[in-house]
């Protein structure tokens, strides 16, 4: 009776109004405003977290400058190099943890029964569960990625044109909604898994870290992997090859670094098929 009542009554007020699209925003905002206005209520220890987040990811960046300075390049890319692919992976992924980061927690609410809560008032269960317990702190992270990203700017010695000018902000958006596809579709498979959180996580979180570093130091299965079944890679691996002037792994055309919104679009909708087979295969726990 809950799935009934949260996905049709629901959608249908929600939906029928603005549509589906403006209906999950207006009910992501209504709740992320609602926990941002609590976190701001306490403004001195939101700061604290803040910078707390911010160190905290930044330590990942000081183990690639340890490592350089021990050695001058990593997989044949300076140091220049390998922060700009750490800025774009890092603040695409900081995007998509702040707006769907709440998500991790979906194993737990189907394990306890309290994702019946959501599905009982009448708006988008995921814009709901997206933006329960909106931490705010996690903008921390994006900040890191862009000082990094930005550092990395300074740094580079490249011949700049508008494509490579244009390409590199839409490679960042884009690698956000990659990840926020990523974490949905991961959020589906707890409604069956619901203990699989870490295998989640390290599709995500797992999935940063990796493009934090070449692709030339990696095998070249794994690099396959992340082009054609988890597209990561066109999170910033194959856009910021182009921009460095770098050729693409060996067996991806070309043409590929200018695909990320693409496989975005794409993404999105793998997730939205992967969401609903979740949410029908619901039983609740009976309590």
């Amino acid at each position: 009776m809950a799935e009934r009542t949260g996905q049709g009554t629901g959608s249908r007020r929600t939906h029928g109004r603005s549509g589906p699209a403006l209906g999950s925003w207006r009910t992501y905002r209504l709740v992320a405003g609602m926990w941002i206005r609590s976190t701001m209520a306490y403004r001195s220890s939101f700061v604290l977290t803040l910078v707390t987040s911010f160190c905290v990811t930044f330590f990942d960046f000081v183990v690639i400058l340890l490592m350089f300075g021990q050695v001058r390049g990593l997989g044949g890319f300076s140091f220049a190099e390998v922060a700009l692919l750490y800025g774009t992976a890092g603040t695409s992924f900081g995007l998509a943890d702040l707006t769907m980061g709440s998500l991790q927690r979906m194993g737990k609410r189907v394990r306890d029964g309290s994702l019946d809560t959501f599905l009982m008032r009448p708006a988008p269960l995921l814009a709901q569960v997206a933006a329960d317990k909106f931490a705010l702190r996690r903008f921390g992270r994006v900040a890191q990625g862009l000082l990094v990203l930005v550092w990395a700017l300074a740094l580079l010695d490249v011949e700049w044109t508008p494509l490579k000018v244009l390409l590199l902000p839409v490679t960042v958006v884009c690698g956000a909604v990659i990840f926020a596809a990523v974490m949905v579709v991961g959020a589906s498979t707890l409604f069956w898994l619901q203990d699989a959180a870490e295998v989640t996580n390290s599709f995500t979180y797992g999935g940063n870290t990796l493009l934090q570093y070449p692709p030339t130091i990696f095998a070249q299965e794994l690099v396959r992997g992340v082009v054609y079944v988890v597209p990561l890679a066109f999170v910033s691996w194959l856009p910021a090859l182009y921009v460095l002037g770098r050729p693409a792994p060996a067996g991806v055309p070309d043409w590929a670094a200018f695909a990320s919104p693409l496989v975005a679009a794409v993404s999105c909708g793998v997730a939205g098929l992967a969401w609903r087979a979740g949410i029908r295969s619901y039983r609740s726990t009976g309590s």
